[in-house]
């Protein structure tokens, strides 16, 4: 079982940069299939972890770097091909600078998480992710996903215009699932910062060991 987790930790990692190439060249609903099966093996790796007791080091740094490459990979490459998507299909009420900022501002919160707890490491403290069933930081990661899907969905929507029967619900769900997408983003922001603050209050405490 220990194996299989992590084995699902890996194919996250491996999934964060297959959806590079499949997003650069037009393979949204690839790209979609990975996040999704990426998303849903976060959950079930943690779930069976916990279990049957194999949580390792190991697993864990391989579970947090998963997560965070799995969301940073996707949202920087769809900042990229939204920004074009949407020059060709205008969303009113969206602009491309509501996917960048909240992507510059979250990707900066993980370097900052990182620091701080590289900062203790060299201490030889551990600053540990809360245990708590609905910290802010799984509402902020889930969140995260939810935009995302909506976010690739949106951009798979185009692909099924060419069908008559689902050209007219297909235009529709692309403007739906974009503004579901960008709320959702905004959404995750915001609990960023708050799960930010959190652990800066965290990251304080812990310098009152080093101190004392």
């Amino acid at each position: 079982m220990k194996f299989f987790v992590n084995f699902l930790s890996a194919f996250r990692i491996t999934a964060a940069f297959a959806i590079i190439p499949t997003l650069l060249f037009g393979m949204y609903w690839t790209s979609f299939i990975l996040f999704l099966l990426g998303s849903v093996s976060d959950w079930f790796d943690g779930f069976l972890a916990r279990k049957y007791n194999v949580c390792t080091k190991l697993g864990g740094v391989m579970d947090h770097i998963g997560d965070k490459l799995l969301v940073v990979n996707t949202l920087i490459m769809l900042t990229i091909v939204m920004t074009f998507a949407l020059a060709q299909i205008p969303v009113p009420g969206v602009q491309i600078w509501m996917i960048i900022v909240p992507t510059i501002i979250m990707i900066a919160r993980e370097l900052y998480i990182s620091g701080l707890r590289e900062f203790l490491g060299t201490q030889k403290i551990e600053m540990p992710v809360p245990k708590a069933r609905f910290s802010m930081g799984k509402i902020k990661t889930t969140i995260q996903m939810i935009s995302i899907c909506a976010l690739l969905l949106m951009m798979c929507m185009p692909s099924l215009t060419v069908f008559p029967h689902y050209a007219f619900a297909a235009s529709y769900a692309f403007y739906v699932f974009a503004y579901i997408g960008v709320i959702c983003l905004w959404l995750a922001l915001i609990a960023s910062v708050w799960s930010a603050t959190q652990y800066t209050f965290t990251f304080a405490e812990k310098l009152k060991q080093i101190k004392d």
